[in-house]
């Protein structure tokens, strides 16, 4: 049986990790995972369920695992794209919002969710090629992945990017709340106990600041032909 190709994007929030992974995994016929949308829903979870991160975690692990084990998360093709469903129903929009924005780097810094779902995203690689973007794919969840991409750009690029998203959307936040919770998420994200965010020892930096959606995709697609030749 045929190898299957793992490639892992890591990088900061708001790097377009989600939109290089995708546009990768549709340039080379690969299967494309978002890490970063089964923690947001993890948050909604919290969220839909009143349940605060802090009380959570001062929980006995048992306690925390019986709560962790009523959420079902999983992902399902509608129209050709892969969307979240947390049980059984479509949260694809109401994971974009603020309020999850607001408390999804807390909610994924928890040991035992981010053990539940490093176990289930191993388990999309045995299925076929695939291109799974997040912040600890290339260190924790694939540490011997094929292909190791880390993104980044200046926040204030970051910021605007993020900013125009939500617009897009109609979620009204000023530029500045944006960039708070940016930097807020860098924070934790990058200062976690278990599977900080951090740029893999093998990993190719991908600064995006000034490229164009097009230019990042032909940078990757330029070392994927010349490492696999796809």
């Amino acid at each position: 049986m045929q190898k299957k190709i793992i490639i892992a994007v890591d990088g900061y929030s708001s790097c377009g990790k989600s939109t290089l992974a995708r546009d990768l995994a549709h340039r080379l016929d690969f299967s494309y995972i978002d890490s970063g949308a089964m923690y947001r829903a993890a948050a909604y979870f919290f969220l839909t369920n009143n349940i605060d991160v802090a009380d959570f975690r001062s929980k006995p692990e048992t306690e925390q695992e019986k709560i962790l084990a009523g959420m079902r998360i999983e992902f399902r093709n509608i129209s050709g794209e892969r969307q979240v469903f947390l049980d059984d129903m479509n949260i694809e929009k109401e994971i974009r919002g603020k309020e999850v924005s607001d408390i999804v780097s807390a909610v994924s810094a928890i040991p035992a969710l981010r053990k539940r779902m490093v176990t289930k995203q191993r388990k999309f690689a045995e299925e076929k090629h695939i291109v799974m973007d997040g912040r600890d794919i290339g260190t924790t969840v694939f540490p011997h992945a094929d292909l190791k991409i880390f993104m980044t750009a200046s926040i204030e690029v970051r910021a605007q990017r993020r900013f125009d998203e939500l617009s897009a959307k109609g979620i009204k936040m000023t530029m500045d709340e944006v960039k708070e919770n940016i930097k807020t998420r860098d924070f934790i994200d990058t200062t976690r106990e278990v599977s900080p965010l951090k740029k893999a020892d093998d990993a190719i930096v991908l600064d995006n600041t000034n490229l164009t959606r097009e230019e990042q995709l032909e940078f990757v697609v330029k070392i994927v032909r010349e490492k696999f030749g796809h």
